[in-house]
């Protein structure tokens, strides 16, 4: 019975990976596929073609910078933002705070194609139209409700008696915040800033429409440009993805423990 048990829990790991890792591993393996033998069940050699195309043929490397910037700037702008707004939402006492909450899910729930329109009149209008900074600032915006309701969360974790203990110390709400409560969200900011760097690196109706200017352009939007009226370039495509995902393997790879740490903050209780 342990025998069977086994097996069928080693089957059951092989089809969760499978399930989740085939399309990436058949992305690699299409990225590596000679161009003239895409029709083919199986390639005859594996090439870098499709690579060398994309990252000399292509300026890929400024979109892939340009897509860097945005997510960087976005991530960090939430971060400040936002954990200074969640602090006071866990810890301090005012009027409104459930209502500051549901406000923001709201905003939250928006499509955003029925913000495009406007949001593009008003970055026509402060002159960031066609930026990095202008297209970061719509991205702030979705991103921040997500940025509240996880660093809430995580805030609302951590002890009341330490930020009472600090206000008895001496300190303002704003240095309790900074010295005492902030170095132990650490794990809960990783988090946040994870899900928003994808959040911002995968958009693309926003890109789309703000951004006009091919060297501004990022990598959503500079893939889908990449098939013309006569030909599709899937290896070209494929070996983009797989640039395009590598900079997202890396950051929850060094992360992810402060990652697994923040998302399972809470969950146990003594």
């Amino acid at each position: 019975m342990r025998q069977r048990a086994g097996l069928g829990t080693a089957l059951a790991v092989v089809a969760f990976l499978t399930f989740f890792l085939g399309p990436f591993f058949w992305q690699v393996l299409t990225s590596l596929w000679p161009d003239g033998e895409l029709t083919r069940p199986w390639p005859s050699h594996l090439t870098l073609e499709s690579y060398v195309s994309v990252l000399w043929g292509r300026p890929f490397l400024r979109v892939v910078l340009n897509s860097l910037l945005v997510a960087a700037l976005t991530t960090v702008f939430c971060l400040v933002i936002g954990s200074a707004a969640a602090f006071a939402l866990a810890k301090l006492e005012f009027r409104g705070k459930g209502l500051l909450l549901s406000a923001a899910l709201a905003v939250s729930m928006f499509p955003p194609i029925a913000t495009v329109s406007p949001l593009y009149l008003i970055l026509r209008a402060v002159g960031l139209r066609d930026s990095l900074v202008g297209l970061a600032l719509p991205y702030a915006t979705f991103a921040m409700p997500l940025t509240l309701w996880v660093l809430t969360s995580f805030f609302r974790q951590l002890p009341d008696e330490l930020y009472r203990a600090a206000r008895v110390d001496g300190c303002t709400p704003f240095q309790a915040f900074r010295r005492v409560l902030l170095p132990l969200a650490a794990p809960g900011l990783a988090t946040t800033a994870i899900l928003v760097f994808i959040f911002a690196w995968n958009e693309f109706l926003f890109a789309l429409t703000f951004l006009t200017t091919p060297e501004k352009r990022t990598v959503p939007v500079a893939i889908s440009l990449f098939a013309s009226e006569y030909r599709e370039p899937w290896g070209e495509i494929a070996a983009a993805s797989v640039v395009a995902t590598l900079p997202l393997v890396v950051l929850t790879v060094l992360f992810q423990r402060r990652i697994v740490s923040g998302l399972t903050a809470g969950a146990v209780k003594e």
